[in-house]
């Protein structure tokens, strides 16, 4: 377990990458080459890309992004980022932040009408 000085700097920069994901993949126009590279390199400080994100099982998902420390705030961005990564480029991804949101809803242990409403868009799109 992290001491608590460890575990901020670790929320910091786990925050930090997940903001400028948001900011490269909310664009309104599809991503370029450029953009794509710098999503990667985001990726990256997870210990993922594009290719081991489509690979992983959900459950590994969830497992390596518990490992990493994402606490539920991370989690929930992080499948928005997902969901929103794949209405730009042709990735199906929504399955994967489907299975993150209700991993947050039932672990988290406290009932978030937001998430029960993502998890309720998720199902539709798939």
């Amino acid at each position: 377990m992290l001491n608590k000085g460890l575990r901020d700097e670790e929320k910091i920069r786990i925050d930090n990458v997940l903001k400028t994901l948001q900011t490269l993949i909310y664009v309104p126009y599809p991503l370029s080459h450029l953009q794509k590279s710098d999503i990667e390199n985001q990726l990256k400080e997870f210990g993922l890309n594009t290719e081991s994100l489509i690979e992983y099982s959900n459950e590994d998902l969830i497992s390596l992004l518990i490992r990493l420390h994402f606490d539920w705030e991370q989690l929930e961005q992080f499948a928005d980022i997902l969901i929103e990564f794949s209405k730009e480029e042709n990735h199906s991804f929504e399955e994967k932040a489907l299975a993150l949101y209700q991993y947050i809803q039932q672990e988290s242990k406290v009932f978030s009408f937001g998430i029960n409403s993502k998890i309720a868009s998720a199902k539709a799109k798939k």
